[in-house]
């Protein structure tokens, strides 16, 4: 797995997380949602990838409190070590549009690998109300909702696509990597 950030970016995230009390605080409205797929799909496990302020884990708690819910966020203290071990499911909510381009495939074979059943991707496709200190708008790549299925479906199956007014919500079955990788 390579570098999934720049150390530059890194930095940028931390400051818009600690000014801007909103940013990364959404994932509480998608904890039913995310503990009823689990159920379906039988995961135990679930990584929250991307955490932000780490409003999903409570809500999946409160759905269903045999769920086991970590978070990873390379931008927020205490949550920043990207776990080893493999979950049931890996979840990236408004996520992947936050990806420095030049590290999109690292942070998608990551996602696949640290996957066992299946993964929930929320991907927006329009720019961000928010920018980053440097002036730049946060949602670093925002391409159409045909641009992302034929990235991610370079690194998982789809189960289920469903494209919205401003994204993409995508579940899938990881991929085995390409031998040699």
């Amino acid at each position: 797995m390579g570098p999934l950030m720049s150390d530059a970016y890194r930095e940028m995230n931390l400051q818009l997380h600690e000014s801007n009390p909103d940013y990364g605080a959404t994932g509480q409205t998608n904890g039913s949602a995310i503990a009823a797929l689990a159920k379906r799909m039988g995961c135990s496990t679930i990584l929250d990838f991307g955490c932000g302020k780490g409003t999903l884990k409570p809500a999946i708690a409160q759905a269903d409190p045999s769920l086991a819910v970590s978070e990873y966020d390379p931008a927020v203290p205490g949550k920043d070590t990207l776990p080893s071990a493999q979950f049931d499911a890996v979840v990236a909510l408004d996520v992947m549009e936050h990806i420095e381009p030049e590290y999109l495939d690292s942070v998608l074979d990551t996602i696949r690998r640290l996957s066992r059943k299946c993964v929930v991707l929320v991907v927006a496709t329009r720019p961000a109300t928010k920018n980053l200190p440097d002036g730049r708008n946060a949602h670093l790549i925002v391409e159409q909702p045909k641009w992302w299925q034929g990235r991610l479906r370079g690194y998982f199956q789809p189960m289920e696509e469903t494209i919205q007014e401003e994204g993409l919500v995508f579940i899938g079955l990881p991929k085995p990597p390409a031998p040699g990788t």
